[in-house]
């Protein structure tokens, strides 16, 4: 079975988070050329909301839970994710990548803001028919709260250890997970309490790079290493030769 391979953009990649729903769709071409560029990988590909969605789940509370007069941002904040998870595809199936959108709000359920329940298999069956799916950070419904927010990072957990990926990236817009200007090479338990790499600057609801390194710690203790680095070196990551960036890792 060819192997799959877990990609996640985030979404301070292909918008600009301090205005509300800015996509940059000249950096969504480049990275839709590079990634048609090697169809050879069976990719599963996932991004963040960026600056379409935050801006709603925030406004209306979204991670609170739902309590009545907050009701419609569910529709609010899904359809921007939605508009932003559109403008990726399009920009994939224009380079010539056979890219579909899939909406986690209609597949996963969640109980306290960790999902649940989420199918996997038609993803799965798309990737072995050379089709690449493309999911997002969304609104989904949650059993306690009413709704929460999932995050795209929670999301590569998830999709990595169900489809039992063995190559895990997220394409960012610096150079690794940096401490005092400087990346990080590696990351794990043991080391992970000395790092103060703090939050996002804008608008960011799902908890900036302590929320990615909190997803990855919990895959790398399932035996899953994962890859934090410039969106420039996505093409190096396919390849499987050095991102210059930050590895997450079980302890030795």
């Amino acid at each position: 079975m060819t192997e799959r391979v877990v990609l996640k953009l985030g979404g301070s990649v292909i918008t600009d988070k301090s205005g509300e729903c800015v996509i940059d769709h000249a950096r969504l071409r480049d990275i839709a050329e590079e990634l048609a560029a090697h169809p050879e990988t069976a990719l599963v590909l996932v991004h963040g909301a960026g600056s379409c969605g935050h801006p709603e789940a925030r406004r209306y509370r979204i991670n609170d839970g739902l309590t009545g007069d907050n009701v419609p941002g569910v529709y609010e904040t899904h359809t921007a994710v939605s508009s932003l998870n559109a403008a990726v595809v399009d920009a994939l199936r224009d380079a010539g990548v056979e890219a579909i959108g899939i909406h986690p709000l209609d597949l996963g359920l969640a109980e306290d803001g960790r999902l649940v329940s989420f199918e996997t298999r038609h993803i799965a069956e798309m990737t072995d028919h050379g089709i690449v799916p493309v999911l997002h950070g969304d609104v989904v419904m949650d059993r306690l709260r009413g709704s929460c927010i999932v995050s795209g990072d929670q999301l590569v957990t998830r999709l990595a250890a169900a489809l039992a990926s063995r190559r895990v990236g997220l394409a960012t817009d610096v150079t690794g997970v940096l401490q005092n200007g400087v990346v990080v090479p590696r990351i794990d338990r043991s080391t992970v309490e000395s790092l103060d790499v703090g939050g996002s600057g804008n608008t960011d609801v799902t908890g900036g790079m302590q929320g990615k390194i909190a997803e990855l710690l919990a895959l790398a203790d399932a035996g899953i290493d994962s890859h934090i680095f410039h969106v420039s070196k996505i093409g190096r990551f396919l390849d499987g030769t050095g991102h210059g960036g930050t590895t997450i890792t079980a302890k030795e």
